[in-house]
């Protein structure tokens, strides 16, 4: 395990939420790399507070406080999931990690239509930057078995297919590309989410208009060329693909 991060660990049979339970533990100043992992969470969330949902033991689940956490913290940790999640996978920006669905395709579930996107990842961060730190949340499904997910998730969730007993492994792999992803420059993090960009080309749609994708600028903003013409940045907030 990474020397920086995963030390001290807190381990939970169950829990509502890694996530708030970091959150709580960086209030009370814990330290850089504290990690707090869950072998299920009760009430695991991620943005725009969706319900992260998958049978006990199935997934790592992980959040970490970080101190000093650099802007790029959100793509950084996309980034550093694509590296050991394989190179089938994509981003959805802002850093949903995706398996670009085709019929038969790697971790997929039924086909929903050519080009859809099937979750593998979703990653949380929550920072407090007047007090210095941010809490990263990571939920990746290792061991999920897709039938056995709400019937609402099986047509949009990915999973790497393997062994329960492989979570371990795959959370030791996660802190060392995480370790060595925070120390590269900005440049090679938006270079390489650029490389895995899963929205480049694709029309999308959004609460203030439509457009394509255009990639991301230099803070990771997402470029929209608008449909009416001109282009616009967006940094925060849902987008959605026009099928």
């Amino acid at each position: 395990m990474s020397r920086t991060l995963g030390h001290p660990r807190l381990h939970f049979r169950s829990l509502d939420s890694t996530n708030d339970r970091a959150r709580a533990l960086a209030i009370a100043g814990a330290p850089h790399g504290t990690l707090v992992t869950a072998s299920h969470q009760l009430a695991g969330h991620g943005r725009q507070g969706r319900r992260w949902s998958a049978p006990p033991g199935t997934s790592l689940l992980a959040s970490l406080v970080l101190c000093s956490p650099p802007p790029l913290l959100p793509l950084i940790a996309a980034v550093a999931a694509c590296d050991i999640a394989g190179p089938d996978v994509m981003i959805k920006w802002p850093n949903d990690i995706v398996f670009v669905r085709h019929p038969g395709g790697p971790g997929a579930g039924a086909d929903t239509g050519a080009g859809g996107l099937a979750k593998l990842a979703g990653i949380l961060v929550e920072a407090r930057p007047q007090d210095g730190w941010a809490v990263l949340g990571i939920g990746l499904n290792v061991a999920v078995r897709l039938p056995d997910l709400p019937l609402e998730l099986r047509a949009t969730a990915a999973t790497l297919g393997e062994s329960s007993d492989q979570i371990e492994p795959t959370l030791v792999r996660l802190l060392a590309a995480l370790d060595r992803r925070l120390s590269e420059p900005s440049d090679t993090t938006l270079d390489a989410y650029r490389a895995r960009d899963a929205l480049r080309g694709r029309e999308l749609f959004w609460s203030g208009g439509r457009g394509r994708a255009s990639g991301i600028d230099g803070e990771g903003r997402l470029v929209v060329a608008l449909a009416i013409g001109g282009h616009t940045t967006l940094d925060a907030g849902e987008v959605h693909l026009r099928l």
